[in-house]
């Protein structure tokens, strides 16, 4: 893996790491990428243009991605994150295998620890959450409607079947 361009690294967030950085033409379906990182918050796509002199960035957070897919080749695969509220999907092509493979156990691996928090293993400096389950019962008593021998609630002052007056 080589390193992170400065001007990424830069736009991280305080506890935000990179995971994966893959330097290399990949298309998007509208887009021109130079470069993808894979940190542990989101996916960033860099995009140079007017000869490297400027660069825009996209990024997607792990939580609006739905689920990733790989779709491997003989030497190339492709990696797509179906987005949670629709559109076309982010679509990483012609991606060596190793790194599509690496791409996708980063991607499958964060889109656990945000869809399902508690489901990932605890470490030690983070306490377990300490809560017991919570069982709600409601009793629910029916009588018989004198009129049309049908079941409604103990407390109704009118049958809801016949609409006769208890």
């Amino acid at each position: 893996m080589s390193q992170a361009p400065t001007d990424v690294v830069e736009l991280l967030g305080p506890n935000e790491r990179v995971e994966l950085y893959i330097q290399q033409k990949i298309y998007h379906p509208k887009i021109n990428i130079d470069s993808v990182l894979l940190t542990n918050d989101r996916i960033i796509l860099r995009h140079p243009h007017a000869l490297g002199l400027k660069k825009d960035y996209t990024d997607f957070s792990y939580a609006d991605i739905a689920n990733v897919l790989l779709e491997k080749g003989i030497l190339r695969s492709t990696v797509k994150c179906v987005l949670r509220f629709g559109g076309d999907p982010l679509t990483l092509q012609d991606l060596p295998n190793g790194d599509a493979e690496k791409a996708y156990g980063i991607i499958r691996e964060n889109l656990v620890r945000f869809q399902t928090p508690l489901s990932y293993p605890q470490t030690s400096t983070t306490p377990a959450p300490q809560s017991a389950p919570q069982v709600i019962t409601r009793e629910v008593v029916k009588v018989r409607c004198k009129y049309c021998n049908r079941l409604m609630d103990e407390n109704a002052t009118q049958c809801p079947f016949c609409g006769a007056t208890q």
